[in-house]
C-alpha cells in the first residue's frame, strides 16, 4: 500500500506531502490544476519512463519520495532479496532529477538502478491511464489479457521456449542445406584437388630441403675437386703425416727433456685427434657430392611440381599439406551431408511436434479461460449499468509463433438485437471505459497487494452510470487501495478519502498544491463539480445527497 508521497520542486509543485489511506482515495480538481503531475511524479520515483522536463523552473533538482507498507508475502520482498537490498515492513523509494537531467535513485537508502525501481514498481502499483481503453481496441493486446486472466504465463513461456527451439532447428537445417549445396557445386574440384594433392603427398619443409639439395648437386662438380685437395692436404701426405712425424720426434726427446715437452706433446696429440675429426667430416661431405645424375632431375621435377601446385591453389608450398587437409574435411562433409541433413530434419520434426503439443495445450487452456472470463465480465457489467450487454472472447487459429497459434479478439453486443462485433466497432467511449474497468476488476483478483490507480476511468459517463462506476471502484478498493483521478461528482462522493488539487499564483510563479478535504469541504468540492464555478445552495444540497451513504 502507498502510505505517503513527498514531492519537491517538480514542475509546478514546490513542496507537497501526501498521506494516503487504504480504500478508495479520490483526487479532484479543475483541468490543469496539476493532477497529472502527481501521477508523473509517482511514475518518476517508480522508475517509469516519462517526460524529461520534470524539474521546477529555477530549481537545481527535483526529488520524489514514496513510502509503501509491505505485508508479509508481498512480491516486493523477492525483488529486494534478488537485488541484495534490505527489506522489512516499510519500503522507501527516493529519486532525484537534476536540472541537467541526471537521475539518481535509492531504495531503503541504498543506491539502485532504474531497472531495480521498475522491477519493484511491477509489484507495487498498477496504473490505468486515460488511454488504457485504447488497448481494448487492439486485438494484439486481447491475447495478453486473456493469458493474464487465465494465469497461463508458465504454459505460454513453455510454448515460447519450444518455438525458439523450432526456429533454431529450422535455421540449422537451412544453413546445412546451403552448405551442402555449396559443397555439391564444387564436388568435381574437391575430388580432383584432393586426388592431386594425395598423389603428390607434400610435407612441411620439403620445398626448402629439395631446393638445398638441388643447389648442392648443381655445384657438386666444382666442389668435388676442391674437397679432394682438402682431403689430400689433411691426409698422410699432408697434415696427418707431418703431425705424425713431429709427434714421433718429440716422443723420442721427452725422456731427455725431463718433463719440459709434456705440454707440447699433449697439444700435438689433441691436434692429431681434431685433424682426424676434420678428415672424417670432409670425407662425409665428399660422399654427399657423389650422386646419380638422374637424382638431380628427380629432385628438380618434385620441387617444380610442389611450387606449381602451390601457385595453382594460391598457397605457400609449406601450406599444401594443411590445405589438403581442409579440402579433405570439406569432401568428407559433402559425403556425409545426406546423413547430416536427415538428422537435422529429424531434430526439426521433433521440435515441431513438441511445440505443437504445447501450443495445443495452450489453445485448450485459452478456450477454457475464455469461458470463465466471459462469465466474469458479464457479472461485472451488470452493476456498471450494462446488464443487457454481451461480452464474448473469440479465439481463432493463427499462424504459429512464440505466443502460440491462436488469435484472440474481444467482441461485444451493447444493445439487444444488435449483432456481436469487435469492441472497436460496437462500443462507445463510455462503454469502453466500463469494459476496461470490468476487465481490470477481473484481473485484480490475481494482483493482490498492488495499489491500483485509475486516471479518469469514468470519462464519457455520467449520472447513474457514473455512480455505478464509483460503486464498483469502491468495491474494488475493499481490502486494498485504489487511487482515482476523477471529474465525476458521483465517483468523488464515493471515495473514502478525498483530496482537491488546485493551482495558485504567488508573484509570477504558478504553483500546485493538494488539499485534504474534511466533510464540509467535500460538500463544496462535489457541489463545484456538479455546478461549475458558481456553487449554489441547491448544488450543495445535491452534493450532500451524493455524499450520504
Amino acid at each position: 500500500m502507498l502510505r505517503s508521497l513527498d514531492i519537491r520542486n517538480m514542475l509546478i509543485i514546490d513542496r507537497l506531502e501526501l498521506s494516503f489511506q487504504p480504500g478508495l482515495n479520490v483526487l479532484t480538481g479543475e483541468t490543469g490544476a496539476g493532477k497529472s503531475i502527481l501521477l508523473d511524479s509517482l511514475g518518476f520515483v517508480l522508475g517509469w519512463r516519462g517526460r524529461a522536463d520534470l524539474v521546477r523552473a529555477g530549481a537545481e533538482q527535483g526529488e520524489v519520495e514514496a513510502v509503501f507498507d509491505l505485508p508479509k508475502g508481498h512480491g516486493a520482498h523477492a525483488v529486494l532479496e534478488d537485488a541484495g537490498l534490505p527489506g522489512g515492513e516499510e519500503l522507501i523509494l527516493r529519486r532525484v532529477n537534476t536540472a541537467q537531467g541526471r537521475k539518481t535513485a535509492w531504495v531503503n537508502d541504498r543506491r539502485v538502478s532504474g531497472e531495480v525501481l521498475r522491477a519493484l514498481s511491477d509489484t507495487l502499483v498498477e496504473l490505468h491511464g486515460q488511454q488504457d481503453d485504447r488497448g481494448l481496441l487492439d486485438p494484439r493486446v486481447h491475447r495478453d489479457l486473456l493469458d493474464e486472466f487465465g494465469a497461463l504465463g508458465p504454459l505460454r513461456d513453455e510454448v515460447a521456449g519450444l518455438w525458439r527451439a523450432v526456429s533454431g532447428a529450422a535455421r540449422a537445417l537451412s544453413a546445412a542445406e546451403a552448405e551442402a549445396a555449396e559443397l555439391k557445386a564444387e564436388e568435381d574440384f574437391l575430388r580432383h584437388a584432393v586426388a592431386e594433392l594425395d598423389a603428390l603427398d607434400p610435407h612441411p619443409g620439403e620445398e626448402e630441403e629439395l631446393d638445398a639439395r638441388r643447389r648442392l648437386m648443381q655445384g657438386a662438380e666444382k666442389m668435388r675437386a676442391d674437397v679432394a685437395r682438402v682431403i689430400e692436404a689433411l691426409g698422410p701426405q699432408g697434415g696427418e703425416g707431418a703431425l705424425g712425424d713431429a709427434l714421433r720426434w718429440m716422443d723420442g726427446l721427452s725422456d731427455k727433456a725431463e718433463g719440459a715437452l709434456e705440454a707440447p706433446l699433449a697439444a700435438l696429440e689433441r691436434a692429431l685427434v681434431d685433424l682426424g675429426e676434420a678428415q672424417a667430416g670432409v670425407e662425409a661431405f665428399a660422399d654427399q657430392l657423389s650422386f646419380n645424375p638422374a637424382e638431380l632431375e628427380e629432385t628438380e621435377e618434385r620441387l617444380f611440381a610442389l611450387r606449381a601446385l602451390a601457385r595453382k591453389h594460391g598457397v605457400l608450398a609449406d601450406e599444401l599439406g594443411n590445405f589438403a587437409g581442409e579440402l579433405r574435411t570439406r569432401l568428407e562433409a559433402l559425403d556425409s551431408s545426406a546423413a547430416h541433413l536427415d538428422a537435422l530434419k529429424a531434430d526439426l520434426g521433433k521440435a515441431r511436434a513438441a511445440y505443437e503439443a504445447a501450443a495445443g495445450r495452450l489453445s485448450a487452456a485459452r478456450a477454457e479461460a475464455a469461458l470463465r472470463l466471459d462469465a466474469r465480465i458479464m457479472q461485472e457489467l451488470a452493476p456498471l449499468k450494462m446488464e443487457r450487454a454481451v461480452f464474448v472472447t473469440e479465439i481463432a487459429a493463427a499462424d504459429p509463433g512464440p505466443t502460440g497459434q491462436d488469435s484472440v479478439t474481444f467482441a461485444a453486443r451493447t444493445n439487444p438485437g444488435a449483432p456481436i462485433g469487435p469492441l472497436n466497432r460496437v462500443a462507445s467511449g463510455g462503454e469502453l471505459s466500463r469494459f476496461l474497468l470490468a476487465m481490470k476488476v477481473c484481473l485484480s483478483e490475481r494482483t493482490s497487494g498492488l495499489t491500483m490507480i485509475f486516471d479518469e476511468i469514468d470519462r464519457g459517463v455520467g449520472g447513474a452510470t457514473a455512480d455505478a462506476v464509483g460503486r464498483r471502484l469502491a468495491s474494488l478498493a475493499e481490502g486494498g487501495q485504489v487511487l482515482v483521478v476523477t471529474h465525476s461528482p458521483q465517483v468523488a462522493a464515493l471515495g473514502a478519502h478525498h483530496w482537491r488539487v488546485e493551482k495558485r499564483v504567488e508573484g509570477e510563479m504558478t504553483l500546485s498544491r493538494v488539499v485534504p478535504l474534511d466533510a464540509a469541504a467535500r460538500v463544496d468540492e462535489v457541489a463545484r463539480m456538479l455546478s461549475g464555478d458558481t456553487v449554489s445552495e441547491a448544488a450543495r444540497d445535491a452534493a450532500r445527497a451524493l455524499l450520504t451513504p
